[in-house]
């Protein structure tokens, strides 16, 4: 196996001394880290016996070793992802895939996409002991960091190693990588020993480029999310007893506090023309399961939850979506989308995914996590902006009084998954180039 040339970098005595100091901090922070993890093992379920171990580099074993280790952060990431692994475990069936997450929400989906034929843990605690420990007992032939997740102590084993770290569907925003010059000391190395970075878009290579990643390293692969949207799974039009076209369904995905707040209000305007309407709530992250059915409660109105449900009454007009994994099975039966992390300062969300089911989109300001996709959903007309509840009962309604306004809208996001595929095969192609 020939690798990319990282050998001949050398790090400066200043250089070792900064990732040691890292290392004594994030040793320091440990415990406290640790007992947290303790803590919130007796309020859920989500964090196993064998998982806070898992945190210290005491992993299982897979079945074979010289395979593909892919890193994900969380849900968005695994996602992203999975287009690249479904595509290796094609062409190298007897391949092992492992991939590691940080959230419990990231581990959930990645039983719901691959079930047991890749094998899974919680990424360690980023010190040498512990990822000294996992590589030896996973013993990888090469490393992928998905989107954005640079671990200075991971990098480094892996270097020290000789085993390729890519970093691929890279993302770096303007105000990431003016963070990341300050530390230069710490993140320059990391830079050095990577192997290659696969950038998802324009912004991130020349940030990248910026932060000094030699050309030779640095490829303009395009989103992958392109290509895992528009090759996104037959779902059925029929999803809790609701049927798709059947009433109006406005699909909220993927919220945050106080998004819940923004919909529910321009929910309540919308009532108003359109009784029959329907909204179906999707919060990001589980643990707000619960306050965002408090929030329903405070306002009276009449909901269920889609875990305690398998059909929704005819009086019902909101849908809590309860359960991790179950959005595109929203966006399959809805009408129109809202996407989430956007009017909350979180830099948007996946706006692929409702494009894939042709809805018109509505998005809020903050979009600069994936600025190039939700640029070119504005320009097709795809994706409008909204800033507030009223903008959103505005946007809607506007949609309502003319389906055909909203069906060319859907249609041009549809179309713009279709006209920007190919990141896969490029990323697919880096990948190769690495490791050959």
């Amino acid at each position: 196996m020939v690798v990319a040339n990282t050998r001949g970098y050398k790090p400066t005595l200043l250089e070792t001394l900064c990732r040691w100091g890292y290392s004594l901090v994030l040793a320091i922070a440990i415990p406290f880290a640790f007992i947290h993890l303790l803590i919130k093992a007796t309020k859920a379920s989500d964090c196993s016996h064998r998982g806070r171990f898992e945190r210290f580099g005491i992993v299982p074993k897979p079945l074979k070793q010289n395979g593909y280790l892919f890193h994900c952060v969380s849900v968005g990431e695994v996602v992203a992802a999975s287009c690249v692994i479904k595509r290796i475990m094609q062409h190298e069936p007897d391949a092992q895939i492992t991939v590691t997450t940080t959230t419990s929400t990231g581990s959930a989906r990645v039983r719901d996409i691959f079930k047991d034929t890749v094998h899974h843990f919680y990424l360690p605690y980023d010190l040498s002991l512990t990822m000294s420990s996992m590589l030896k007992r996973i013993k990888p032939k090469a490393v992928m960091i998905t989107e954005v997740e640079l671990w200075p102590n991971l990098i480094h084993v892996c270097w020290k190693r000789n085993i390729p770290v890519m970093v691929i569907n890279a993302r770096m925003t303007e105000r990431s990588a003016k963070r990341y010059k300050k530390i230069g000391q710490l993140f320059n190395p990391m830079l050095a020993k990577l192997s290659h970075v696969c950038a998802q878009g324009q912004r991130d290579y020349d940030n990248y480029a910026w932060l000094g990643v030699a050309q030779d390293k640095l490829t303009l692969t395009n989103n992958i999310k392109f290509d895992q949207a528009a090759n996104t799974a037959s779902y059925s039009a029929h999803f809790l007893g609701l049927a798709k076209g059947e009433r109006p369904i406005l699909v909220a995905g993927s919220t945050h506090e106080p998004e819940e707040s923004v919909i529910v209000e321009s929910a309540k305007v919308l009532w108003k023309e359109s009784p029959q309407l329907r909204v179906i709530i999707v919060p990001r992250h589980p643990e707000r399961f619960e306050a965002v059915a408090k929030l329903l409660e405070k306002h009276n109105l009449n909901f269920v939850k889609s875990s305690e449900v398998d059909n929704v009454p005819n009086d019902v007009n909101v849908i809590l979506l309860d359960e991790m994994g179950k959005l595109n099975h929203a966006y399959a039966v809805a009408t129109f989308a809202f996407v989430g992390g956007s009017i909350a300062d979180r830099g948007g969300h996946n706006a692929l995914e409702p494009a894939a089911f042709s809805l018109p989109i509505m998005m809020g300001p903050h979009t600069y996590n994936n600025p190039v996709i939700c640029d070119y959903l504005k320009e097709c007309g795809a994706l409008s902006i909204v800033e507030d509840a009223s903008r959103v009962s505005s946007t809607v309604q506007e949609w309502l009084e003319s389906p055909s306004k909203a069906e060319k809208a859907g249609m041009a996001g549809k179309k713009v998954l279709q006209d920007n595929s190919g990141a896969l095969d490029s990323t697919l192609a880096c990948i190769h180039r690495s490791i050959r």
